[in-house]
């Protein structure tokens, strides 16, 4: 068997937790890391700039992303936040012809250009 065949297809909680300690260190868990390393920490969302959001349903960042949407939301930030039924991280890379990853790389664009 080839060794990438036994990777995971997504984004694991095994990576989460290094990927966070590559990017907080000894910061992480004492409430020292920068809002802009670690966003959703942040107390005060006022004076954001508007927010486009999306995640699947079964990505692991599903529930804060969700709970930073709202927390925006709440601040007065004009949040656009989608979730996509029955969807991993990564999915418009893991199928990217089917309706969902066309539909949000479609809204990603519509994003950007209202820039």
């Amino acid at each position: 068997m080839l060794p990438f065949l036994t990777w995971p297809l997504t984004w694991t909680y095994d990576d989460n937790v290094t990927s966070w300690a590559a990017l907080l260190g000894d910061r992480d868990g004492r409430g020292e890391a920068s809002q802009y390393a670690a966003p959703t920490r942040a107390v005060d969302l006022s004076g954001l700039p508007p927010t486009y959001i999306d995640v699947g349903e079964l990505d692991i960042f599903r529930d804060e992303d969700i709970t930073y949407g709202r927390r925006l939301a709440d601040a007065g930030i004009p949040t656009e936040l989608h979730l996509h039924p029955g969807c991993p991280h990564a999915f418009e890379r893991l199928a990217p012809s089917a309706g969902v990853s066309r539909r949000a790389l479609a809204d990603r664009v519509r994003r950007l250009r209202s820039l």
